[in-house]
């Protein structure tokens, strides 16, 4: 199926929903399949598009399921945009739709948040935002149409809720491109920023390196468009039969976390 072999997988970016829970459940084998990683020694880093979350509160949900998790071992659409900016526009001053984690990130890698004084902005970050307004809205189509650059934190186009899938960040940068003509440039998932940064966290390789998520058209083609070997988990929102009618496809797919740990430890003959 081409990728690296799973024997030399030492470094894994794993997505969180739909592949380690699903709302607020583990999913089957989530402790077993960390234990296996650590005995064969393969770091990661799990990598989420989710903009409405802080890392600590991954940290608290998976200390929850009874995983015991570094902050250098999970990487936010929100983490990400901040990082990019502060390498490329440490100087920018952001106009931001998005949620508090979002701000949050912003200002803690050393960027200039000017919601309150936006004629300031040289930047408009969007992440997901479930308190937008019509008056963010205008005020970030202003902003871009007169020059300012344009971000989003992710392209998700649906939001999973209790009642169903709804409007995702996506939804918002679309509105934004329609009444602006400009593309966002994008930092999540598909695109291979965030896999290059959880790279460089582990300081890892495509040769040793392999993607594993749910979701055909962000986890596995950001892999893809990184150099990565992926992995695709049917225990989310891919059904088996999406593989035959999808241009994308994976290197690997399998089932759920327990079949996947026995691939990894019957390649390693542990």
């Amino acid at each position: 199926m081409g990728g690296i072999p799973l024997q030399a997988v030492r470094h894994l970016i794993i997505d969180m929903d739909g592949v380690l829970w699903r709302g607020k459940q583990p999913l089957p084998g989530l402790e077993r399949f960390f234990e296996t990683l650590q005995r064969l020694t393969i770091r990661f880093v799990l990598a989420t598009n989710n903009a409405t979350k802080s890392c600590e509160e991954y940290l608290a949900k998976l200390e929850g399921f009874g995983l015991q998790i570094t902050k250098d071992e999970i990487l936010t659409s929100p983490q990400a945009t901040a990082h990019y900016l502060a390498r490329h526009a440490p100087q920018a001053q952001v106009f931001v739709i998005g949620e508090a984690g979002l701000i949050a990130e912003l200002r803690a890698a050393g960027l200039c948040v000017v919601n309150e004084r936006p004629e300031r902005a040289t930047h408009v970050v969007v992440g997901l935002d479930r308190g937008l307004t019509y008056a963010k809205l205008a005020e970030a189509c202003l902003l871009i149409r007169r020059g300012a650059a344009f971000i989003g934190t992710n392209p998700d186009l649906t939001f999973p809720s209790e009642r169903g899938l709804v409007p995702g960040n996506g939804a918002v940068l679309a509105a934004l491109h329609a009444a602006t003509g400009v593309e966002p440039l994008i930092i999540g998932k598909p695109q291979p920023e965030m896999m290059l940064q959880a790279m460089a966290r582990m300081n890892s390789t495509p040769e040793n390196t392999a993607v594993i998520g749910d979701r055909l058209d962000t986890d596995i083609l950001g892999g893809q468009r990184a150099g990565l070997t992926t992995i695709l988990m049917l225990s989310g929102v891919t059904a088996p039969e999406d593989l035959n009618h999808s241009a994308i496809t994976p290197n690997y797919v399998f089932a759920n976390l327990d079949e996947l740990a026995n691939a990894l430890l019957h390649a390693r003959g542990a």
